[in-house]
């Protein structure tokens, strides 16, 4: 008695489609995500306090950090280049950081943890000659490196609208797979079928 292969393709595609779908749901989901950006860099020309003083230079940038995942962030070091850090920063809002020196030089901004889709803004006061894209040494936490993205104002879609389409992206996902194993299976058959009548 040969194989029934229409019979294990008509149970087994849709199980193992299944499978495969969450698991990748759960790879691409289920983990910390840390995004950061920059808001602005800017200069300011301050006028002389008195004719005997020159006009004083200051500088200023900010940066986002956000937890894109779904799980809490641990452990999230902002580190900044030897002998670039900045007199002055501010941390908004106020959570709770510490400020790390580093052995071999330079400092970390430590925040213990972020959890899904909170944010912290820290905003730098510095003066010349340092610039901003002289201060930053990266991002890291316990899973890995921050991602630097590009912030583009962008309108936001109610939570229902996400949520209806991270469901559709699944549910394709998921019959893509299905179509793929159902194929391999197909081409299995027309194997067999020409084998078994000698014409492969």
């Amino acid at each position: 008695m040969g194989t029934d292969w229409n019979l294990i393709s008509a149970y087994a595609a849709p199980v193992i489609a299944l499978f495969i779908g969450i698991a990748i749901d759960r790879i691409v989901e289920q983990k910390s995500r840390i995004i950061a950006y920059f808001t602005h860099a800017e200069e300011f020309n301050l006028p002389a306090a008195s004719p005997t003083t020159a006009p004083m230079t200051i500088r200023t940038h900010g940066i986002v950090i956000k937890n894109v995942g779904k799980r809490p962030a641990i452990d999230i070091r902002v580190r900044h280049n030897n002998n670039a850090f900045p007199p002055f920063f501010r941390v908004s809002p106020v959570v709770e950081h510490r400020q790390e020196n580093l052995p071999g030089g330079g400092v970390e901004i430590v925040f213990p943890t972020l959890v899904p889709n909170e944010q912290v803004s820290i905003a730098y006061l510095y003066f010349p000659p340092l610039f901003y894209n002289q201060i930053h040494a990266g991002i890291r936490h316990s899973e890995g490196f921050a991602t630097e993205v590009t912030a583009l104002p962008t309108p936001q879609f109610p939570p229902w609208l996400r949520r209806a389409l991270s469901f559709l992206l699944i549910l394709g996902t998921i019959a893509l797979i299905y179509l793929i194993v159902e194929g391999f299976f197909y081409g299995l058959k027309i194997f067999y079928f020409l084998k078994s009548n000698n014409l492969f």
